[in-house]
């Protein structure tokens, strides 16, 4: 039965495990779908503005794009060189000194400015998983930076992963409670009778006819037990009508010695007497 409950467990594990990483990957096929054209449609909109240095209508559309969508994390722009200039929720300082950190974007190796199309990526973070798209911002044929953006996982797929998670997890409980419950009922139902069983032919077998088993038991188990006793009840039965006839049987064979002119000793075995007639004690001298 453990052996089955391993092979089943084993089996929800594995189905389990292939669910959770097929959406998983749906997961990421949809967020690189859906960042590239978020991607290709942020850097479309916010190219002129860059081109033309109007940080002020970038800004205005930036914040309206960031707060129309909850798939949006950051929004991050940089020029030529990598530095960035304008971001949400990072902007540069307002007020240039030499004290001021220059921030820079740390742009993916397989990423090429000459790329019509998006570069996109996944990676892990302590609140989730979040895709980066990073697009070339380019104008009238010229490279004007790059913008980056991170997009939140789908809050559908992640509840489905994790519904799945669960609910495999609570089936998995449910399967060795379930086995744990039926060996606690296999030691109360099954295995005590069958002790008890034992204990009532090892009596048997050394002629104690008088053992009973009492247990409230139904079903096969019960018309087993019930037979015993049957079989214990006849044996005793058949015990008392032997000694019945055995005790017959002497008291006739004593009643024959004690008859007879002769005189008559019987002994057993082991050389013992056990039966001397009056006429071998007159004959012997022997008193009663």
């Amino acid at each position: 039965m453990a052996a089955a409950t391993l092979v089943v467990s084993l089996v929800m594990s594995g189905l389990t495990f292939w669910a959770v990483n097929t959406i998983q990957q749906d997961a990421r096929l949809n967020d690189t779908r859906f960042g590239s054209d978020l991607g290709l449609l942020v850097a479309a909109n916010a190219a002129p503005a860059i081109a033309d240095n109007n940080l002020e209508e970038l800004a205005r559309f930036s914040s309206r794009f960031f707060q129309s969508t909850s798939s949006v994390r950051y929004l991050i722009y940089a020029d030529e060189g990598g530095n960035i200039f304008f971001g949400i929720p990072y902007s540069a300082a307002e007020v240039q000194n030499s004290l001021t950190i220059k921030r820079r974007i740390a742009l993916p190796e397989d990423y090429s400015i000459n790329s019509a199309l998006p570069f996109v990526r996944q990676h892990m973070t302590p609140a989730g998983q979040v895709t980066d798209v990073f697009v070339p911002l380019n104008h009238e044929g010229k490279y004007l930076g790059t913008v980056a953006i991170g997009i939140n996982p789908n809050p559908t797929v992640v509840t489905s992963s994790n519904l799945t998670r669960d609910v495999t997890i609570a089936v998995f409980i449910s399967i060795w409670t379930m086995v744990i419950l039926g060996a606690v009922f296999n030691a109360l139902i099954i295995t005590k009778p069958i002790k008890e069983l034992l204990i009532g032919v090892k009596n048997i077998a050394a002629k104690n006819f008088k053992q009973r088993i009492d247990l409230p038991i139904g079903g096969e188990l019960g018309e087993l037990i019930a037979s015993f006793n049957y079989m214990a009840e006849r044996l005793e039965s058949y015990e008392a009508q032997n000694i019945e006839e055995l005790t017959a049987e002497k008291t006739k064979l004593d009643t024959l010695l004690s008859t007879i002119a002769d005189g008559a000793i019987l002994i057993n075995t082991d050389m013992e007497v056990i039966l001397v007639n009056p006429a071998a004690r007159h004959l012997l001298n022997w008193q009663e």
